[in-house]
């Protein structure tokens, strides 16, 4: 199941469902460590005798985000029990509070009571082992612990605070945890479990019919026991519902801090553009780590997940950020890769959020010969992007303070990693960390980082490495040239790979391609780039009512259909994105947006009903696949628009208009 909702301030990420359900906590680092690991910490409600779970038959859902901001805003409605529930959920700016705000709503003509149910189903530090739960009554929470990690939950409605709690074993033996005491509307009131535990609390409204009450819940989180009292009491003496509406308010001012004019862009497209803002800043940890993915669903598939950061993806979407005028978001990016970086000068291919290098599947060794278990592109892009940055933003101070450290160590080893025999960067794994060889990304990237180098060299007075930097970047680009374009096909090649003592041109159609333009080493409207990014167009489309562009020719990831010619993969957000990127590149007049505009609004319709976007969708039903949200499809989305606005603005004042 998609993540729906993501709510964080940097310091904690919580990832909800579609009935506002916590699925994961991670906390102290967005992507590490999580605390509940894809579990369901359920919501109950009873009224009259019955019992539901959010979640369970008989609901009915609208669910979104209050606009321009990371508070939820979600309708349920249960025509049996007589009861709307209107939720707002939100994680504080500042501190690891977590708060929920429940307005029940009594649809029928007698006075009721309803009680509602909230279940901890925690694994801390990515365990069941050890853990503790337990009421405190010299404030009447239920905190769990193990370590120096501590979750306080605790709640007020109809002027009370936790009416009903007990702790229990889960998942052992035949016990299946406290949510299922809660059943009968009644809790057994133990107060203590350790082991595989969880914990469910009970706070009760008395409604008048046709009335409404508010209730709330929030949970803090700290490295101590003193430390979730001191923000638990803080809820207390704030009013939960002000807090949130704090929450709100801070939110609305990030999405709108810049003015924009946009341009014809519908409405809403304009609110996508802001809800992906948002959703990347979700996804990036206040130390510097971008990640790429936090829905832990993908561990079904493959033991692992995607709560890492790939300097790849990063840099795209520092790029986009600093694009869109976010710069103070991104600046601990940078000092991210600058620590992180290897003594020789190259990014590993992801790192934990901490910092520490992630798992891998490139091997040290093949074929009998010792390589660099490395995706090059990766240490470029973030040169690329750097320089993307200083000019949207001006910093000349952190560039400054990079420039020994990260810029020229990076550019050294990019000037080395070269493979003489084609001027062309040395084997590495594609951008996709399938195939290990020379591909045309990745050589793009390297022109661009190499650029990106040689232009802070100049800007630092140093001339002599600005021009080296710059001839190794000219010496890369003649061997694309030469090499990678394929005259006969009349589009440029996905790349070379070594096969029986000969370099191969592998021209499966590849969507990355587009990196040429992206990157500078070609104009979007030179005549091969014209050529292959319209052979793309033609090869990659999905031909279904779902449409979108493929990443490449006969893509095996999450494949759907054998029918290549029809279906050569799912499609994938970004791929779309690069195919509306060069179109908009490639406008001479206001109409020739209709294209990249028309794919805009297809991106928009593709999005959950929250404006998540997933990495890939099914080409059938245009349901997600595999991971939602994946913050580089947010990224995209944001970059492009604000290439179309800056493109649409160009136009406008080219015509006079």
């Amino acid at each position: 199941m998609p993540r729906h909702f993501a709510v964080g301030n940097g310091n904690m990420l919580i990832n909800l469902d579609r009935f506002t359900r916590i699925r994961d906590l991670y906390y102290p680092y967005v992507g590490q460590l999580n605390h509940v690991g894809g579990y369901v910490c359920r919501i109950g409600v009873w009224a009259d005798g019955a019992f539901t779970w959010l979640g369970d038959d008989g609901w009915t859902i609208e669910a979104g985000y209050v606009a321009d901001s990371l508070v939820t805003q979600v309708r349920a409605v249960h025509e049996a029990l007589g009861l709307t529930l209107d939720i707002n959920d939100g994680v504080h700016q500042r501190d690891n509070i977590y708060l929920k705000r429940i307005r029940v709503s009594n649809r029928m003509a007698a006075e009721r009571e309803v009680r509602l149910f909230f279940t901890q189903d925690f694994a801390i530090n990515e365990t069941e082992v050890g853990d503790t739960a337990a009421f405190y009554p010299h404030n009447r929470t239920v905190f769990h612990y193990k370590k120096n990690r501590y979750f306080m939950a605790n709640g007020s409605a109809g002027g009370e605070g936790i009416v009903q709690y007990s702790m229990g074993v889960k998942r052992f033996h035949q016990a299946e945890g406290t949510w299922r005491d809660a059943e009968d509307g009644h809790l057994m009131g133990n107060s203590i479990a350790q082991g595989s535990v969880d914990s469910t609390i009970g706070f009760r409204l008395r409604l008048p019919a046709g009335g409404t009450d508010v209730a709330y819940y929030w949970l803090s989180v700290g490295e101590s026991l003193e430390e979730v009292k001191r923000l638990d009491q803080y809820v207390r003496d704030s009013a939960p519902g002000k807090l949130l509406d704090r929450v709100q308010v801070y939110w609305q001012r990030w999405s709108n801090k810049e003015e924009r004019d946009y341009a014809d862009l519908p409405e809403p497209v304009v609110s996508m553009f802001k809800q992906s803002l948002l959703i990347v800043r979700t996804q990036t940890d206040s130390r510097g780590a971008i990640i790429a993915a936090n829905d832990t669903d993908i561990m079904n598939y493959n033991r692992d997940h995607y709560s890492y950061m790939w300097p790849r993806d990063g840099a795209l979407i520092a790029y986009a950020m600093s694009m869109a005028g976010y710069h103070e978001t991104v600046v601990p990016f940078y000092a991210f890769c600058e620590r992180t970086l290897a003594p020789e000068g190259y990014l590993h291919h992801k790192y934990n959020p901490d910092g520490t290098v992630g798992s891998s599947w490139h091997p040290f060794i093949a074929g009998g010969q010792a390589q660099l278990p490395i995706q090059e592109d990766e240490t470029a892009l973030v040169l690329f992007s750097l320089w993307q940055f200083y000019r949207q933003s001006g910093n000349i101070e952190l560039c400054q303070s990079l420039y020994g450290s990260l810029i020229r160590k990076s550019a050294k080893f990019l000037r080395g990693y070269i493979e003489p025999e084609l001027k062309l960067p040395k084997p590495s794994y594609d951008l996709w960390e399938e195939r290990y060889g020379i591909y045309t990304f990745t050589v793009a990237a390297v022109y661009g980082g190499l650029k990106a180098a040689a232009q802070f060299s100049a800007l630092f007075g140093d001339q002599e490495r600005s021009e080296r930097y710059a001839q190794s970047a000219e010496y890369v680009k003649s061997g694309m040239l030469e090499h990678l374009w394929d005259e006969e096909t009349g589009r440029f090649a996905r790349g070379l790979f070594w096969q029986d003592g000969v370099w191969v041109k592998d021209m499966t159609p590849e969507s990355s391609v587009y990196g040429i333009f992206e990157f500078g080493v070609l104009a979007a409207d030179d005549p091969r780039v014209v050529s292959t990014m319209r052979s793309l167009r033609q090869e990659l489309t999905i031909r279904t009512e779902v449409g979108g562009v493929a990443r490449y020719k006969n893509d095996y990831y999450f494949q759907r259909s054998s029918d290549i010619d029809r279906i050569p993969g799912n499609p994938w957000i970004i791929c779309t994105l690069w195919m509306a990127e060069w179109e908009i590149e490639c406008a001479r007049t206001p109409e020739e947006l209709a294209a990249p505009r028309a794919t805009l609004e297809w991106v928009t319709r593709q999005a959950l009903e929250t404006g998540v976007l997933p990495e890939q969708l099914d080409p059938f039903d245009g349901s997600p696949l595999s991971v939602a949200p994946l913050t580089w499809s947010s990224a995209t989305f944001v970059l492009a628009v604000v290439k179309y606005l800056n493109k649409a603005k160009e136009l406008a004042a080219r015509s006079g208009s």
